[in-house]
């Protein structure tokens, strides 16, 4: 059970994992739908996109309420919302900084894995003031297939030169968990917004509660 871990990288995703915006999205998106005259199911069918990437999101709603569904309008009333929120401060998840000190005193290679276009992750990160601790960013516009595809992971361990076999990948949603661990990657969760299902469960290595708790398995299992 606790056997040494062979790792050549950690992968990491961004929102919800990382950076605490996960609420923010989940939030501005219900009140632009609520804004624009939806309410019924919203808060379900919301709580069913976290972790997957806009244009996903954005058929699920075509889907959901029919083709006269005012997307640029709910667009702009998300996006008024979301950067009202922002302007407050991009929080971090509990123990991102540990973290990544962690990771960088054992000069372990690390990317960015997430489902956001390049310039809102290049933002966001910036925002935040962790855009320069990641040499390698992989994003929605990187690939042909978002998360729950395993496109994401492929191409990020292929960039750094690395088995997906020996990469840690480190997840806080069910989609994300599910792109992990089709890649191969060894892969830890540590949930936001959804609760991890028991086919989620049965991908991961260990749900933990922070990245304080994923720096101190990392340590214990000899990844750092």
């Amino acid at each position: 059970m606790n056997a040494p871990w062979t790792v050549d990288a950690v992968l990491l995703d961004m929102d919800g994992t990382l950076l605490d915006t996960e609420k923010v999205y989940f939030d501005s998106l219900v009140a632009a739908l609520n804004a624009c005259g939806y309410t019924d199911g919203v808060v379900a069918l919301c709580h069913s996109m976290v972790g997957l990437p806009g244009p996903v999101c954005e058929a699920m709603l075509r889907d959901c309420y029919g083709v006269g569904f005012p997307l640029a309008e709910v667009n702009r009333a998300f996006i008024m919302t979301r950067d009202r929120m922002f302007d407050a401060g991009l929080p971090l998840k509990s123990g991102t900084i540990a973290l990544l000190d962690g990771l960088a005193a054992a000069d372990r290679r690390t990317a960015i894995v997430t489902s956001s276009s390049r310039r809102t992750a290049e933002r966001h990160l910036r925002l935040a003031g962790i855009r320069d601790r990641f040499e390698t960013l992989l994003t929605l516009d990187d690939v042909t297939h978002g998360k729950p595809d395993p496109e994401l992971y492929l191409k990020a361990a292929a960039r750094l030169g690395v088995a997906p076999a020996a990469c840690i990948a480190v997840e806080d949603s069910n989609h994300g968990v599910a792109a992990a661990h089709a890649a191969g990657a060894i892969t830890l969760m540590v949930p936001d917004m959804a609760p991890p299902t028991e086919a989620t469960r049965a991908k991961c290595a260990a749900v933990l509660p922070d990245l304080n708790a994923v720096l101190a398995l990392l340590q214990a299992r000899g990844a750092l």
